[in-house]
């Protein structure tokens, strides 16, 4: 990680859970920005429907009235991009879904996501040792939800296993253009898990295009919940030929 590199925000990601699906490569091509790679995990090219709460977020240092806590919806995949020395594991978002057009805007501006605000809604429910988690964001006049249960209990995440290749990714890379690709460092420490007893989700896929529907219509390949921690996503740096 490049520490010399400013940090542009720093919040408190928690409850994060993951619904990851197996789909063909072919899908993810056009979304590939320059110079990166898509990544697998046992042959298995895997996209991931995220719902997780943004907390205590400051940028640059400074809470923004209303716009500290939030909800957040994304569907991701997983590349791995080379420096000349080493590869480096990130994601790419095809979606991401905030409550705050503001913060949309200003994603999109400054890193080039995929931004969208909606009106959403969560639930955070503990009874004994069970958890109950809900998200829910309201796409074309129909409430869209992303819930699961799962037990309280924390386990670290085994090495080599699905859960490591779902989280352990700590760059953020968009295409800005053909030939340019935007590089974002996100830095936080390893997350412990929590195993998941039941799920649901009732989504609309075509908001994310026709061609990811019949792969997230089907059984997904895993459903993962970590409790998360303080995060800091750093200032983008532009990678081109030359």
């Amino acid at each position: 990680m490049q520490t010399s590199r400013p940090v542009f925000l720093k919040a408190r990601w928690q409850n994060l859970l993951m619904i990851n699906f197996e789909v063909d490569p072919k899908i993810l091509l056009p979304h590939l920005p320059a110079y990166t790679e898509l990544d697998s995990f046992n042959n298995k090219t895997l996209v991931s429907v995220v719902g997780f709460m943004f907390n205590d977020t400051k940028v640059f240092g400074l809470r923004w009235p209303y716009h500290t806590n939030f909800e957040e919806v994304n569907l991701r995949f997983y590349v791995k991009h080379f420096n000349g020395k080493t590869w480096k594991r990130g994601v790419v978002f095809i979606s991401e879904i905030v409550p705050s057009p503001v913060i949309a805007l200003i994603a999109n501006r400054l890193y080039h996501e995929h931004y969208s605000a909606k009106r959403m809604s969560h639930d955070t429910l503990l009874s004994g040792d069970g958890l109950f988690l809900s998200y829910k964001w309201k796409h074309r006049n129909k409430w869209n939800v992303l819930e699961a249960t799962a037990n309280t209990q924390l386990h670290d995440i085994k090495q080599g296993s699905e859960e490591e290749f779902i989280f352990e990714h700590y760059w953020g890379y968009n295409a800005y253009n053909s030939t340019t690709t935007i590089e974002y460092g996100v830095e936080h420490k390893m997350w412990q898990v929590q195993k998941v007893k039941d799920w649901k989700l009732d989504c609309d896929f075509s908001q994310y295009g026709s061609q990811f529907v019949p792969y997230l219509s089907a059984k997904p390949s895993s459903v993962f919940l970590a409790n998360g921690s303080e995060v800091l996503i750093r200032k983008p740096v532009f990678i081109k030929k030359g």
